[in-house]
């Protein structure tokens, strides 16, 4: 069954009215049935970004793809000592090429319950002239060349973006055997998104994916604040390797490559250390809050 806007609308409202009066038309799940988004962290996928030939970015002394790596295989060793419990899972291990869509293609696979993909940060290029030498009076002869604006600094996380919300749909619909309780669907074939009923199942996940997505990126950013970071904050971006993720998901700038200071940082193994204590505290501090 098509479901129009207006029909959509009526769909939202009477939820809306469920939830403040305790009243709805429809056969919905009630609340207390549907599990809590999320709420046993079992299974980390970790994203190091870019790799192979995806590895132009780069700043004065070391590639970004490198770099991302590098904190990925820290970071998923620092899971494993510190939550033992957790699976760690790699979208990538050595330097190769993976696709977008393959990355959380993984995550959904895994039925994973969180993605944290790591990236560096990098300024358009600016013009900037230089001295190519001298003349014999001792005049300069200046010439010029395209860097990357080394003056911002910072970190900043992201989100999959509103806007293309909808792209969840089919990975929700993959997990969704293990996201609902057992006695509502017994497997998900036969899960139709389009159905009145599925479609409010599905808000409802799509929703709490994002409120979690953006719990953790929150928890991250605190975390690099509480090192003296420079807080860029939580961001929204339609990034092709969120906006798939069948439950919350994240990327994380650790710092501009193109900025002298923080490339040294992040290449220094106090720097990743560091780093890789932040994210790993975020995700200590997102677990204790959701799980039950």
């Amino acid at each position: 069954m098509k479901i129009t806007t207006s029909k959509r609308f009526i769909i939202g409202l009477s939820v809306l009215m469920y939830i403040v009066i305790g009243l709805t038309s429809f056969k919905t799940i009630p609340p207390r049935e549907i599990k809590t988004v999320g709420n046993k962290i079992k299974t980390i996928v970790i994203d190091a970004g870019h790799g192979g030939q995806d590895g132009a970015t780069h700043g004065a002394i070391s590639k970004e793809k490198n770099v991302a790596l590098a904190v990925a295989l820290k970071l998923g060793k620092a899971i494993e000592e510190r939550l033992p419990d957790v699976k760690v899972v790699y979208t990538r291990q050595t330097d190769v090429f993976v696709k977008l869509y393959e990355r959380i293609g993984i995550a959904n696979k895994e039925k994973a319950d969180l993605f944290i993909s790591i990236h560096c940060n990098s300024m358009p290029l600016i013009r900037q002239r230089y001295v190519i030498k001298y003349t014999g009076s001792g005049k300069p002869v200046y010439g010029y060349r395209s860097i990357p604006n080394p003056v911002t600094r910072g970190t900043e996380t992201f989100v999959a973006g509103f806007g293309r919300i909808d792209e969840q749909d089919a990975a929700i619909r993959e997990n969704a055997s293990i996201l609902l309780e057992k006695d509502y669907k017994k497997n998900y074939e036969g899960f139709d998104p389009k159905d009145p009923e599925s479609y409010i199942v599905f808000s409802l996940m799509k929703n709490a994916f994002r409120d979690q997505s953006i719990k953790l990126a929150s928890l991250v950013q605190d975390e690099y604040v509480k090192s003296g970071r420079i807080n860029r904050g939580v961001q929204e971006k339609g990034l092709a390797v969120l906006q798939r993720a069948g439950m919350p998901a994240i990327l994380t700038e650790i710092g501009f490559i193109s900025n002298p200071e923080e490339e040294e940082f992040i290449n220094s193994d106090t720097g990743q250390a560091e780093i890789v204590d932040n994210l790993v505290s975020a995700i200590i501090a997102y677990k204790k809050q959701i799980e039950f």
